[in-house]
């Protein structure tokens, strides 16, 4: 402690004076400025620094523009796989834009009833691996499941529970699947299905963050503090990017939607 008080008479002259507040890396005290510190005194000096330097940019008020944080990857792959983690949270955004694409259309079509999932007492499969689905007219498609019988009982479930707003009757081993009117009422529900699923998507982009700066989290006592804050604002950084595509995709799909 008392070596950290004699130390912090230098550092007052040297933020008056120097661009030391905003680097990572301490210099040598420029010339006009008093006597250069210590070497003794430095790590002390760069630690005061360094803490004023996290609490501004922490302090910073919302919508201020903070600087973005870019470590190389090389420079860090023993703590972690960035690459690794960007491509973690863009797999949940893709899987987003794919369940719009395929689940939330406000016309539906054969093709939209493809891949509803199927509980059978064998375990679960994609709707069009049990039955085959055909559009007998503009107003309803046709679900075949002559070649598992067995599951037709639990392919209506599955039909009528799909969120789809679909009310299929069953004739013997034919699921007939009459295609509901385009109404105010149904697009709104689609549109809230989207929010659903946009907020599951992330929850699981969270669980990627989180996952992620766990692991930095245990290299805390083989790296240095500075390293993995850095490391965490990176991630975050990351996560809120992926978030805010997810935004967009939920913003333009309710747009398309409501009409």
């Amino acid at each position: 402690m008392a070596a950290a008080l004699r130390c912090c008479r230098h550092l007052h002259p040297l933020l008056a004076c120097s661009s030391l507040a905003t680097a990572r890396r301490l210099p040598q005290a420029p010339a006009g400025c008093p006597a250069p510190i210590p070497p003794g005194c430095r790590q002390h000096v760069r630690q005061v620094m360094l803490t004023t330097q996290l609490a501004t940019k922490k302090a910073k008020g919302k919508g201020q523009t903070q600087a973005r944080v870019n470590i190389s990857a090389s420079l860090v792959e023993d703590i972690i796989n960035l690459e690794e983690t960007s491509e973690d949270m863009q797999a949940v955004v893709e899987a987003l834009k794919e369940d719009f694409n395929r689940n939330l259309s406000v016309r539906t079509s054969p093709g939209a009833l493809d891949h509803i999932i199927v509980m059978t007492k064998d375990g679960k499969f994609p709707l069009n691996q049990l039955g085959q689905i055909s559009l007998k007219s503009p107003q309803l498609v046709i679900v075949n499941m002559t070649s598992f019988p067995e599951s037709t009982a639990a392919a209506m479930k599955a039909i009528r529970e799909s969120g789809m707003n679909l009310n299929p009757e069953v004739d013997g081993t034919l699921i007939r699947v009459p295609i509901p009117k385009v109404t105010r009422e149904h697009r709104e529900s689609l549109a809230k299905l989207a929010k659903q699923s946009t907020n599951k998507s992330k929850d699981a982009l969270r669980k990627v963050r989180s996952k992620s700066v766990n692991q930095v989290k245990k290299f805390k006592n083989k790296v240095s503090e500075d390293t993995i804050w850095l490391l965490e604002k990176q991630i975050q950084q990351m996560a809120d990017s992926a978030a805010a595509e997810m935004d967009k995709l939920l913003a333009a799909k309710t747009k398309e939607l409501l009409g």
